[in-house]
């Protein structure tokens, strides 16, 4: 397919609609991130029956802009031992790559303009998925090198911790991004918009039977570090995250970073499974209700980010990763086999299917066996209060036992002297 702009050759015509483009692109997501943080902040409020930002400019609107000025005139902290380049480079490598992969989302159709024809979306390469992975890889590189480069501990550990959530996180992403291209039969974001055009029953949310959709927005929620996902910023036990270290503009830049890449998936779930600016319109303004209905879906979807926010608890980091490798993965791996074997032939989507089911089964009764035995081999705690006398050897000596009532099994005298003694 290909962006018609580019079908006569690329004159200055085109090289000026090219960087209009790109300018147009960048200034509406600049925009869009301040008035997220607004629009965060504001129903957030209203849920826990709070005002809100109401100060800077009408409704708080200047609200955000306000922080981003007191930011930016901030002073700039600079760690001691620090490694100078790499701490200065750490946020644009997270910031570029959220800019990036918005360039390949189609946000309207196709409009012509003093006789140029060209598709409302800044780029349209033929790899334009892959180069979604490939954008969402490299900010990892942004988090760790943050984290190391501070010559602190705490943004070390929180570094560490990010970089192991958002790889977990990556092979569920991938493999669901998988299915949606054997699907479409493209990796280009507007082929796949293109295939989902026909009826809503079209779109890939109904075509793969919603579980991909579910797996992908489970996915890219903690690879954002979003609630319930956030243990990246757990301030209770790492001090703030990575960026602990960070301030003035640079901590702003993390800031950015997250709330730009909130929006950038919410477009990419739209594109991938919502059909993207698909939508019914009318005779007028042909080029505008696109456009309309990729701003609706995707301000839904950055209204469930903020109802998630609002609503759930953070989660523990095993369960975290518990959820990721042991759930996410092999639903993602199974799921992604069915629908490849169901476009092969439908019968042998039922018997992978039907085979995938068995095989669930067998592992999960093995890794409950494995609990079972585990759980057996320990042995059931000692009750409160009850004196218990340690298992005779050959000699037949014992170890002395003190008998402590209300305490949760008894303590050799040893023990509970040191014990003791870590509570002084």
């Amino acid at each position: 397919m290909g962006d018609p702009l580019f079908d006569h050759g690329v004159g200055l015509a085109v090289l000026v609609i090219v960087i209009v483009k790109v300018l147009v692109a960048f200034g509406a997501l600049m925009v869009s991130v301040m008035l997220m943080i607004w629009f965060e902040r504001k129903v957030i409020s209203d849920m826990q029956a709070r005002i809100g930002p109401n100060r800077a400019g009408p409704w708080g609107l200047l609200q955000t802009l306000a922080d981003g000025i007191k930011l930016f005139f901030k002073e700039d902290l600079l760690p001691e031992r620090a490694d100078r380049t790499v701490f200065k480079l750490a946020p644009y490598l997270s910031i570029v790559p959220a800019f990036l992969a918005f360039a390949i989302v189609p946000v309207g159709g196709i409009v012509t303009i003093a006789g140029h024809t060209f598709e409302l979306q800044v780029a349209d390469p033929p790899i334009g998925i892959l180069f979604l992975l490939a954008m969402s890889s490299v900010s990892v590189y942004g988090v760790m090198l943050a984290g190391w480069s501070s010559g602190s501990k705490y943004p070390l550990l929180g570094s560490v911790r990010a970089s192991a959530q958002m790889i977990s996180y990556e092979a569920a992403l991938g493999m669901t991004v998988v299915s949606v291209v054997l699907i479409t039969g493209s990796l280009s974001t507007r082929a796949m918009v293109a295939s989902q055009a026909v009826h809503v029953w079209d779109w890939n949310l109904i075509r793969l039977g919603f579980v991909p959709f579910v797996l992908f927005l489970v996915a890219i929620t903690a690879e954002l570090n979003r609630p319930p996902f956030d243990l990246v910023e757990a301030e209770q036990e790492l001090v703030g995250g990575f960026h602990t270290e960070y301030s003035s503009i640079r901590f702003a830049l993390f800031f950015l970073a997250e709330f730009m890449n909130t929006i950038t998936m919410s477009a990419i779930v739209v594109t991938l499974f919502l059909g993207g600016p698909d939508g019914p319109g009318f005779h007028f303004l042909t080029w505008l209700w696109p456009i309309l209905w990729f701003l609706g879906k995707t301000i839904a979807f950055l209204f469930f980010y903020v109802w998630l926010r609002a609503a759930l608890p953070r989660l523990r980091y095993d369960q975290l990763m518990d959820l990721g490798w042991k759930r996410l993965i092999p639903l993602s791996l199974a799921w992604l086999l069915v629908v490849a074997a169901v476009l092969v032939d439908r019968w042998w989507g039922l018997a992978v299917a039907g085979g995938l089911v068995v095989a669930g089964g067998l592992l999960w009764r093995a890794l409950r066996v494995g609990v079972e035995r585990g759980a057996d081999a320990s042995g059931p705690p000692s009750p409160a209060g009850s004196t218990s006398v340690g298992a005779s050897g050959s000699s037949g000596e014992t170890p002395p036992i003190a008998i402590s009532a209300g305490v949760e099994g008894p303590f050799p005298v040893e023990g509970k002297d040191a014990l003791r003694g870590v509570a002084r």
